[in-house]
Formats: structure tokens, sequence, C-alpha cells
């Protein structure tokens, strides 16, 4: 079949494996052109990766050979962006978050089904080989009923990190370590265990940075299956650890580690896939693989030409953000707080 024709917006830091994995579905997708408003990202990009480049948004929004357009532009910009291509006729591939609140993502949601368009979202750690087996043994019930799912995301930014403008403020990138680091373990906790239905949280930012979003942000979550747990979220733990889901049940317990899988029953041989611990935990928040980005892509043009829901649509990504609202409401009014539904 001919590949769909893709354009993405916003060459940043995020770009690297989207281009990668681009390169590599090369028999399903025809990379017609990236923007950013910056020349020298432009020249970089293409000089990198071997692909080309336009000079505008228009040349890709009003260019009939692009079906889908990836957006990797800073938060607050993706729901302009997203509207503004469905409105021309393309799917949308949109970094996380889908925007800052989970009232402004789920208008983007709805906006971008109105256009009868689909839309995705970069949670690529669902597509991580572990988390993918964990979720297929949940669903057999192997672990039974669960009873406490909690998960830790003990991550380190450094000094040069927050010396890009406006990183970690609430006007550039619309939150801290909840909206812009934790939000990919949230995301795979919430696939893995259900919604989240209550949660009882404190958020603060620590004196090591000049931002105004939270670096420390913790919370007990309840869950509508009736495990409970906490979430503990930080971007100051030097140099870095790997983020950890943990899951018990009445039949048996679970660790997912970043890459790593490892699961023990009664009587059972452990289940255990091992991968990488570097989740972009450390200093390099790129430092991981594009496998989980190809996959994620794939899934999504695939999905494209099925006519079916990727596998994170726009309207699954939005309890994360719900979860994520709920715990920032709770830490401001000093009180638990029933989490949206979606």
């Amino acid at each position: 079949m001919k590949p769909l024709g893709v354009g993405m917006i916003g060459l940043g830091m995020a770009v690297k494996p989207h281009a990668l994995a681009l390169k590599d579905l090369a028999d399903k997708a025809e990379f017609i052109g990236g923007y950013s408003p910056t020349p020298k990202r432009r020249q970089e990009f293409g000089s990198a990766y071997g692909l080309p480049v336009v000079e505008s948004i228009d040349a890709l929004l009003g260019n009939s050979r692009v079906d889908v357009v990836m957006i990797l532009t800073p938060p607050r910009t993706h729901a302009d962006l997203a509207i503004q291509a469905a409105k021309a006729g393309k799917h949308v591939l949109v970094e996380k978050p889908i925007d800052v609140t989970f009232e402004r993502a789920r208008a983007v949601v709805m906006a971008v089904e109105d256009e009868g368009k689909k839309l995705g979202v970069v949670f690529q750690h669902r597509f991580r080989s572990g988390a993918a087996k964990l979720r297929g043994l949940l669903a057999e019930k192997a672990l039974g009923e669960l009873l406490s799912v909690s998960c830790s995301v003990r991550w380190w930014r450094s000094a040069e990190y927050y010396a890009q403008p406006g990183r970690g403020t609430i006007e550039r990138d619309g939150g801290g370590v909840l909206l812009t680091q934790a939000i990919h373990t949230l995301d795979v906790m919430l696939d893995l265990a259900g919604p989240a239905q209550r949660v009882s949280a404190i958020c603060r930012t620590s004196p090591m940075r000049r931002i105004d979003s939270e670096d420390i942000a913790c919370a007990t979550v309840e869950f509508y299956s009736g495990a409970v747990g906490v979430i503990d979220a930080t971007t100051t733990a030097y140099p870095g650890y790997p983020e950890r889901i943990e899951f018990a049940g009445t039949r048996g317990s679970a660790v997912l580690e970043a890459e790593r899988l490892i699961v023990q029953r009664p009587g059972q041989a452990p289940v255990q896939i091992d991968g990488s611990s570097a989740g972009g935990g450390g200093a390099d928040p790129m430092a991981f693989s594009h496998e989980p980005h190809r996959r994620l892509i794939e899934d999504f043009l695939d999905a494209v030409r099925a006519g079916r829901e990727p596998r994170v649509s726009g309207r699954n990504a939005l309890a994360v953000h719900a979860l994520i609202d709920a715990m920032l409401a709770s830490s401001r009014s000093g009180m638990k707080v029933d989490v949206a539904q979606v």
C-alpha cells in the first residue's frame, strides 16, 4: 500500500526518537517535511536525519500529500495546532500532554473528533515490552484482584535543563514534574490498573530551581477497582533513578521498573522481561531507545488506514490529565479530590 504522508511541526528536544522511528517506518510513512519557526533548527534537523524541511506550517497543512501531522511543540501550542490540522483534513499525533489541563485537553479531543479525524497521543511507554506483557497478564487476572498499586518517579533534571528559557514554568510548559515528566508513568499505571477515583496530594516547588511549577509531588490514590496506593514524583532525586510501578494482588505481585518486568506468584516460576533501566530519569532526558516510539507511530498509522481508534487515542489519554488536575487541586485545597471521569 502507498505510504501515508507525514508532516512534523516542532523540531526541538523531543524530535530524535520520532525522526528515527519514521525512518524505520519508511514503508508505511512518507516524510513530507518538518517545520520549526527557527531556521537553525530546520537546518540541524535536515542535516541530522536526512529528512526534508519546509518553511511554513501552511506548506504542510495545505499539502494534499500530508495525511498525518505530528505535533512536537510546547504544550500550550498543542490545542491550536491540533485543531488547525484537523480542520485542514489531517489526522493528528500529538506529543504529550494533549494540553495543559483536563478541560483544555478534552476540548481538543472533541474538536478533532468533530472533524472526523484520528487523534493519537505520544504515550510510548505503553508500548514497552514489559508494560505490554503485564497488561495481558492483568487482563487474564493473573494477579487476581488488585489490592495495591503505587508508582515512583524519582528523576533528576540538571541546571542546564532548566536553563532553557521558560523551562519548568506554567506559562511555557503548563506544569511541572506531573505534566512534563511523571505523566508517562502515571499513564501506564492507569492503563494497567484502571481509572483512579480519588486522590489526596501535596505538590511543592523545591528551592533548587527558579520555576513556578511543582518539582515534588506525592499523593494517596484510590482506584475504582478498590485498590489503593501512593504516587511519588520528583525531579530533585540526583542522579535519577528508574521509574517504578508496583502491583500487589490476591494471587501475586509485579514490579515494572522502566522497561524491566518481574511478576511473582506463589507456586509458579517468575515471569521476567529484561529491558533497559535507562528511562530518561537522569541528566539526559532523551537517554532511551526509540523502539517504543516506533511501535506507537506504527500503530497510529495502521489505525488511520484501518479506520479504527489508535492504541493511545486522545480520548483514552484524558484519564491521566484528569488524575494530574485532581492532584494539583487536592494540593491547593488540602482536601481529597474526586478524579474527573472521561
